[in-house]
This record gives structure tokens, C-alpha cells and sequence, in this order.
């Protein structure tokens, strides 16, 4: 039936270690883990996770620490939920589950406009031819 468990408001100095150590009392522990905080560095969230080997061991765990005390703050302890996927936008679902047509978007024609060149570099190179000085 249960064999992970979730664990809440832990001591913010409790780790795995320390989580497993408290809950190996009731049997086998198969993983025992603390979510860290990703933004403060190596802080705990203040609740984890554990899984038995065996469901009556997570069972009995589950009745007995519910609400016990721990360095001054009573333990929430009860069975972990699976993660909620995550629900994708109407933009990302197939035509068919929206219930309405999607039209195909339309090419807009743009005018090319002519390019403008450079002034300097309309100019034609005038070639100036040596003037002959006359000579009488």
C-alpha cells in the first residue's frame, strides 16, 4: 500500500542521514532524503522523504511519529503524494483536444523597396586628362 512517506517540518539541521537514523527504528529504510532549498545553498526546506522496504513498516512509522516533537517542532508525517505534472497551455495541444480549426497563417507580401546607394559611390571617377600648355 504506502511505502513512501513524506516528512514535514523538520529541524532545518536535519539531512538523510539523520532522517533515515530516525526512521530505521520501524524497519528497513530503503532511501531516506531531505530537500535542500536551491536558492540558499545547502539549507534545508524542512521536510523530506522516506521509503520503506516493507508498507506496514511505513504504516506504523506513519502513526507514531505523526506529531511527535522533535528539536521543538511537532513532525508532519503522513503518505507522499506523486508529483502533479505539469499541465500544458492550450497553444501546445493538438487541434483535436482544443475542439476548434486552426488556420494556417498567411504569407504577407512586403514590398522591396529599392536600395539606395551611396552617394559617394554613385559618382563616377572623372578622369582628368593633363592640360597642354600652349606654346607660340
Amino acid at each position: 500500500m504506502v511505502k513512501k512517506i513524506y516528512v514535514g517540518n523538520l529541524p532545518f539541521k536535519y539531512r538523510g542521514k539523520e532522517l533515515r537514523e530516525l526512521f530505521s527504528k520501524f524497519g528497513e529504510v530503503e532511501y531516506a532524503t531531505v530537500i535542500l532549498d536551491k536558492f540558499h545553498k545547502g539549507r534545508s526546506k524542512g521536510f523530506g522523504f522516506v521509503t520503506f522496504v516493507n508498507d506496514l513498516d511505513a504504516e506504523k512509522a506513519m502513526e507514531e511519529m505523526d506529531g511527535q516533537e522533535i528539536d521543538g517542532r511537532p513532525l508532519k508525517v503522513n503518505e507522499a503524494k506523486p508529483r502533479e505534472k505539469e499541465i500544458s497551455s492550450e497553444k501546445e495541444k493538438p487541434v483535436e483536444e482544443i475542439g476548434e480549426k486552426v488556420e494556417e497563417p498567411k504569407e504577407e507580401k512586403v514590398e522591396e523597396k529599392p536600395v539606395r546607394k551611396n552617394p559617394v559611390e554613385e559618382k563616377e571617377e572623372v578622369k582628368e586628362e593633363p592640360v597642354k600648355e600652349k606654346t607660340e
